[in-house]
């Protein structure tokens, strides 16, 4: 009988591994080797009340990543420094390889619509909203990173997923930020 449950652990196990290795294989979203893979992102999708960055190509998704939002993030953003992640349609205009979150990339924001709308209130919309990495001072937070909204109203991952994301998104996406 001892026999018996040993083979049945072994085969659980081997299957297991079997398994595990096969989903590993046609998963495009398997880590590091994202990276070199060549893919490019066409679009990003932040859904804030998911706290969700997703990664698409072509309408096929790429890769999604947890996420921390501004402090303030129900709502659009509305004047400068009310700590909130806007919201609308922008583009990734530039990056910072040497910004104080690990990397960065920035977000057009404020566009068209949001210039009309703090035109007309006589407000300032503020700007530099970034998708960035944690940087050393939070890189204590690990994958904890998202448990809290924490920025001036950037969007927030680890800095192992702003190399990769770094890497899979090239100025000019289109990037739609949900409520």
């Amino acid at each position: 009988m001892f026999t018996l449950l040993i083979r049945d652990i072994k085969l659980l196990l081997i299957t297991s591994l079997v398994l595990l290795s096969v989903f590993s294989m046609n998963n495009p979203a398997r880590g590091a080797s994202l990276k070199t893979s060549g893919i490019q992102a066409d679009y990003v999708l932040v859904e804030k009340s998911l706290k969700h960055l997703t990664l698409f190509q072509n309408d096929r998704l790429i890769k999604k990543y947890n996420v921390a939002l501004g402090r303030n993030p129900k709502g659009p953003k509305l004047i400068e420094g009310d700590q909130r992640t806007p919201e609308g349609r922008y583009v990734i205009d530039s990056r910072n390889p040497d910004s104080k979150y690990h990397l960065s990339l920035h977000i057009s924001y404020p566009n068209e619509i949001d210039l009309q709308i703090t035109d007309i209130a006589g407000v300032s919309p503020g700007g530099d909203i970034m998708i960035h990495g944690t940087g050393e001072e939070y890189a204590w937070m690990g994958s904890f990173h998202d448990v809290i909204d924490w920025t001036d109203g950037c969007i927030a991952v680890t800095n192992e997923e702003i190399e990769e994301i770094w890497h899979l998104v090239p100025d000019g996406t289109l990037i739609e930020i949900l409520p």
